[in-house]
C-alpha cells in the first residue's frame, strides 16, 4: 500500500491543542497591555511634575501656586493629560501647609503646590488607587 501525503487527524488535533493552550496563555496578558501602557505614562507624568516642582522651588525659593505657572515659566511645555481621566484639568494638587510660625511670609506668598496626583479613583493593576501614587 502506498501511504498518502498529508497529516493524520491525530496530528492535526495535537497541533490544534497546542495552539489553543498558547492562545489561552497569551490573551489575558495582551488584554492588560493597554492598561500597563497608561500606568507607565502616568508614572512618567508624575515623575516629571515632581521633578519640575523641585526645580521650580530650587530656582525661586517657593512652590508655584498653579500648574500653569510651570508652563509660563517654561519648566514644562504643557500640562500633560491624565491618561485615565483623559483631561489635563483633573490633576489633584497637594498644597503646602502654611507655616504658622512665620506670619509675615503667609501674607506674601500663597501656598504652593508640593505634589500632584491623578484625578482617577480607579484601582490599578496592583490594587492601589491611581490617586494615591
Amino acid at each position: 500500500m502506498k501511504r498518502g501525503k498529508g497529516f493524520t487527524l491525530v496530528e492535526l488535533l495535537v497541533v490544534m491543542a497546542i495552539l489553543g493552550i498558547l492562545v489561552a496563555i497569551a490573551v489575558p496578558q495582551l488584554q492588560k497591555a493597554p492598561i500597563r501602557a497608561k500606568e507607565a505614562t502616568l508614572r512618567e507624568d508624575l515623575f516629571t511634575f515632581r521633578s519640575c516642582l523641585d526645580q521650580y522651588y530650587a530656582d525661586k525659593g517657593h512652590y508655584p501656586d498653579t500648574l500653569q505657572t510651570l508652563v509660563t515659566d517654561k519648566y514644562i511645555r504643557k500640562i500633560p493629560i491624565d491618561p485615565f481621566t483623559k483631561s489635563a484639568d483633573t490633576w489633584q494638587l497637594v498644597m503646602e501647609e502654611p507655616d504658622s510660625s512665620d506670619t509675615a511670609s503667609q501674607s506674601q506668598d500663597p501656598p504652593g503646590i508640593i505634589d500632584v496626583k491623578s484625578g482617577s479613583k480607579q484601582p490599578s493593576l496592583d490594587g492601589s488607587l491611581y490617586n494615591t501614587w
